[in-house]
């Protein structure tokens, strides 16, 4: 990947899900094809909360593996699989090539009111990490909310939480997604001072639309500031202000953190490339052959 400020690399990789249908599928491969010229450090395929989209991330990692370069990290949560099924499926995928996973509690089925562990499944994700690494040398990434965890029982437990899974072996942890930079930083350096050495990587989600985007805010924990709701005001009609709006929302948001040390980013790029490439591009990310 090239950095064009010629001051400090700057990584990124990709959230994608996986599609359910022909033209879900066409959008999903032009985003990766778009992306992958930013050459990002890796690409992540997530899973359904109850393991639903299982056949539908393998083949979406599959389909990445068979036809580009790019390093496929799929999901994997302890959601609605014994520990034998989700041993299996890692060994399936280590067979394939995948080296990178990102290891994830997963949420609570759609009936059900909160979490209860699978009897007879891992756990938790610390659980799950250690297992991934009994398997095979995994690179694995995992969660951290800067915001906390909405079913945590306070900001300590769920640092606390995030250790175990750093001790379990854990390489890095990818945040949710916020729109308070000051509350990242907070976060960062918090971990710091609990000895959790491992990388905090922002995770970054560009807008698309704001009713979607404080939906996944509630369902997560995270807070929408007012100014954010201010700058969206009056735009639910308005498709081409809300994109300007938004890429200037998260490029701004980026250049903060890079001006803060920040030399990695993830970003939610809910299957469309336009505003992640744009915000990389403001940042120096670049197509090789475009910098040269």
């Amino acid at each position: 990947m090239t950095n064009t400020n010629n001051d400090k690399r700057i990584d990124v990789s990709f959230e994608f899900f996986p599609p359910n249908n022909a033209a879900m599928e066409e959008t999903l491969w032009r985003s990766i094809e778009h992306l992958a010229v930013l050459e990002p450090r890796f690409v992540s395929v997530t899973y359904g909360a109850d393991g639903s989209t299982r056949q539908r991330t393998h083949a979406a990692v599959a389909r990445i593996l068979a036809e580009t370069n790019l390093t496929a990290a799929p999901h994997l949560t302890c959601v609605g699989a014994k520990k034998g099924e989700i041993d299996d499926i890692a060994r399936e995928y280590w067979d394939m090539g995948v080296r990178h996973v990102v290891a994830l509690r997963g949420d609570p089925p759609k009936d059900r009111a909160k979490y209860v562990p699978e009897p007879g499944g891992y756990a938790y994700a610390s659980d799950l990490v250690a297992g991934l690494k009994k398997i095979a040398d995994f690179e694995i990434s995992v969660a951290a909310y800067p915001e906390v965890h909405p079913e945590a029982e306070d900001a300590a437990a769920d640092l606390l939480n995030l250790r175990r899974k750093v001790d379990a072996g854990a390489n890095r942890a990818i945040t949710q997604f916020f729109f308070d930079v000051s509350k990242f930083l907070r976060f960062r350096d918090t971990c710091a001072r609990a000895g959790i050495d491992t990388p905090v990587i922002p995770g970054i989600l560009p807008i698309t639309r704001f009713p979607q985007l404080e939906r996944f805010a509630e369902q997560c924990g995270a807070s929408v500031p007012a100014w954010l709701r201010d700058r969206f005001d009056g735009l639910e009609d308005d498709a081409e202000t809300r994109k300007l709006i938004a890429a200037s929302v998260a490029i701004e948001q980026v250049a903060l953190l890079k001006r803060e040390g920040i030399e990695e980013f993830h970003f939610y790029t809910l299957n469309r490339h336009e505003l992640a490439f744009a915000i990389c591009h403001a940042i120096g990310v670049r197509r090789r052959q475009a910098a040269a």
